[in-house]
């Protein structure tokens, strides 16, 4: 009876934890255990036993004041979505300085770093995202609370470039050289109104080129491990009309009455659909505004919506929904109306995230759930909307591991950071990189 008690506590501690590794809103399902196919258990302790290895994982402990200095530093350059510039540019002299054979900024404000492989042939990524969901003007000053960090964006994504930066120096100090070509990233755009932006980018025809396996570095904590993509879809949706005094102009068309039936359409339809079998459904409405007085038909009436799950065919089902019902509502004011002229209906989609699922069983998320139990910590394998999304929804190996040490208050202005043994997480990342990569011969 203890053991199994104990034995209880500690995967809901497992899986407490493994939600520090991102904003809580992304999180959907509770992770589960994983374990390691002993083929890769063995490759991956194949790997950290080797002497410059093990000489590549003293250096990032020795270089944990530097890695908190670069990550306080960095803190404290402030990227707000869309705004990410000034980062970029100390981000790219960074990595210059550790040297990366080549650094530059792309045409949307990734920052790419390229550390040539010794045949080329595959080309690996390791990436965090520059941007925060906080706006410009807000104070990101870095207070020290004992040991603990304070400040907006330190967790969530900062922390991940200090340790994609980290990963770069212990390489380079140790001479540690690998087969294929690696991209140590700064992206842009992960956080909501960014979309993926920086992401979609590296996979278009404007990226830097084929990419064979995706590492992406997002919040806190050493055990959980992203292998499906939570897609969404959002919209903006506005009724537009002439307005008019409430009592004189009396009769025209409402756009606050269309949306009110587009509402209630939708949740009615899509209520249904979300309670039918299949992989998780979500739908929200999450902001509505529109009118100017009591006292006035409105001349326009909005809501923004969003809709997630990791099934795209889900995703477009209650999106169909959607479309069905702001129509519906739309037609039935208009056919109410006593005069006037008709509302006219805009749909503006902001967001677009593919969604998709890779077998816990590939080769890729086998090394990642092996480098993850290496440091004696339990794999939790969980869903989540990351910049992992793009490459899955493409069929391209890819996961989100996390930074390291302890957080809390993401999206939030008292958001902090701990430093519990956070050159783990740097050590998991340099040895999931060596695994994909490959150790030159």
């Amino acid at each position: 009876m203890k053991k199994h008690l104990l034995k209880t506590i500690f995967l809901l501690a497992a899986t407490f934890s493994s939600k520090a590794l991102f904003a809580q809103e992304d999180v959907t399902q509770k992770p589960r255990v994983a374990v390691a196919n002993k083929t890769y258990t063995r490759q991956i302790n194949d790997i950290a036993g080797k002497p410059l290895v093990k000489k590549a994982f003293q250096t990032i402990v020795d270089l944990q004041p530097e890695t908190l200095k670069d990550h306080i530093l960095l803190t404290e350059v402030p990227a707000p979505p869309f705004k990410e510039t000034e980062r970029a540019k100390k981000y790219a002299e960074l990595l210059k300085i550790a040297g990366a054979d080549s650094v530059w900024i792309d045409n949307v404000g990734n920052v790419i770093a390229k550390r040539k492989g010794k045949t080329g042939k595959k080309v690996v990524v390791l990436e965090g995202h520059l941007d925060t969901v906080f706006p410009e003007g807000t104070d990101v000053k870095v207070k020290h609370k004992a040991d603990t960090l304070y400040a907006p964006g330190i967790a969530d994504d900062t922390r991940a470039l200090a340790v994609v930066l980290t990963v770069l120096k212990a390489m380079e100090k140790n001479s540690l050289e690998t087969e294929a070509d690696v991209l140590f990233i700064g992206a842009v755009g992960e956080e909501g109104p960014g979309d993926l932006r920086g992401v979609k980018n590296l996979f278009s025809d404007k990226g830097p080129g084929k990419i064979d396996t995706y590492i992406a570095v997002d919040g806190t904590g050493m055990d959980g491990i992203v292998h499906r993509g939570l897609g969404s879809h959002r919209y903006r949706i506005t009724y537009k009309g002439p307005g008019g005094h409430s009592s004189g102009a009396f009769g025209m068309a409402n756009p606050h009455n269309a949306l009110a039936r587009a509402i209630h359409y939708w949740i009615t339809d899509a209520d249904k659909l979300v309670r039918q079998p299949g992989a998780r459904l979500t739908y929200n409405v999450g902001v509505i505004g529109g009118g100017t007085s009591v006292n006035s038909i409105p001349f326009e009436s909005w809501m923004d919506v969003d809709m997630r799950s990791e099934d795209p065919a889900r995703v477009a089902a209650i999106d169909k929904l959607l479309q069905a019902a702001v129509k519906r509502a739309l037609n039935e004011e208009n056919a109410m109306k006593m005069r006037g002229a008709d509302l006219t209906l805009d749909i503006k989609m902001t967001g677009d995230r593919p969604s998709g699922v890779e077998d816990a069983t590939i080769p890729f998320v086998q090394r990642a759930i092996a480098a993850t139990s290496y440091f004696g910590t339990l794999p939790m394998l969980a869903v989540s909307s990351t910049n992992a999304n793009i490459p899955i929804s493409q069929g391209i190996p890819a996961v989100t591991i996390g930074s390291g040490g302890k957080s809390g208050g993401a999206h939030a202005l008292g958001e902090w950071f701990l430093d519990d043994k956070g050159y783990q997480a740097t050590q998991r990342a340099l040895l999931l990189l060596l695994a994909e990569a490959g150790l030159a011969k």
